[in-house]
């Protein structure tokens, strides 16, 4: 608290000796002065008009404002990873249930969406196309948008209202789920139906039905639709909308990263905003990374299992 309270200082200080440079401006105090007003160097477009029209006082004023923005920032970054390295309860406390809530929603989505998508891939009726394009077009709904409709629903005079959900863990899972669940329903779809035009009939051929069918492309597919729960648990993680919507943002309750980023840098504190931007940053880095893992070690299996079925073949 007294380091950030020494930065709000620090950052004070130098906005008024930019303000003096202002001041001392004699050719905007002569303007001034003609034009029988007083010069106003706390007005942004009075500060903008005078660096572009003679540049008497631009090496000093703005000197003083970029160093002090660079030390503000180096100031916070140090602080940020003081409080990550320190485990700080306050940090570490969102971070946690920031990862309950997405874990839980992904879990609650994939199962929902793995049944949708591998029936959608192997079956065929009329206004097939038009469910596709709806589906496809949820793909963009917005996080405000979702989180509205889960209010709608939640509050009181809501239809679900009273579950007694509203501003909880639970709602934002739902919204969540809400977000998350087209997301793994059009990618499952989309690998399930590649390899059944690939598979399904002989899959056909042997008396499996649709139902079955589809459950045996997804697990032929099963590296695939890995990575579709670590894309899905990606943009469940990082959203903002809808969680602050339903959640409320409440301290200690329904505060997420997402969230306590957005109020804490409202707020001036940057070293705790900064922490939990970093750790939100290694989270997506993290998953990343382990999409491009199962990726590769795929390929290489598929390559592998390519080269001996070609082998029993040419024998």
């Amino acid at each position: 608290e007294q380091r950030i309270a020494d930065q709000r200082a620090a950052a004070v200080g130098a906005e008024r000796v930019g303000q003096a440079d202002f001041l001392h401006c004699p050719e905007c105090a002569r303007r001034a002065g003609a034009a029988g007003a007083q010069p106003r160097a706390d007005d942004p477009t009075y500060a903008l008009n005078c660096i572009a029209r003679h540049h008497r006082f631009t090496g000093a004023a703005t000197g003083v404002s970029i160093n002090a923005a660079l030390n503000t920032f180096v100031d916070s970054g140090r602080t940020a990873l003081e409080l990550i390295t320190s485990l700080d309860p306050a940090l570490w406390t969102v971070v946690a249930r920031s990862l309950a809530v997405s874990a839980t929603a992904c879990v609650i989505a994939y199962g929902i969406g793995l049944a949708a998508g591998a029936w959608l891939g192997v079956t065929r009726f009329r206004g097939r196309g038009a469910v596709l394009t709806v589906l496809n077009t949820l793909l963009a709904l917005p996080s405000v948008v979702v989180g509205l409709l889960v209010y709608l629903l939640l509050s009181r005079s809501g239809p679900l209202g009273f579950l007694g959900w509203m501003f909880s863990f639970k709602a934002m899972v739902v919204a969540q789920v809400v977000l998350v669940l087209p997301v793994v329903t059009a990618l499952t779809r989309q690998a399930v139906e590649d390899a059944d035009l690939q598979h399904g009939e002989q899959l056909a051929s042997l008396g499996a039905g649709r139902f079955m069918r589809g459950l045996l492309l997804a697990w032929d597919e099963r590296y695939a639709l890995l990575t579709v729960l670590m894309a899905a648990f990606g943009r469940a993680i990082s959203e903002v909308g809808a969680v602050m919507i339903v959640g409320g943002n409440i301290d200690g309750f329904t505060r997420v990263m997402t969230t306590a980023i957005a109020l804490e840098t409202s707020k001036g504190d940057l070293p705790l905003a900064l922490g939990l931007g970093i750790v939100l940053l290694a989270v997506v880095l993290i998953l990343n990374a382990l999409i491009a893992v199962v990726r590769g070690w795929r390929e290489r299996v598929d390559g592998i299992t390519t080269a001996a079925t070609r082998g029993l073949v040419a024998t």
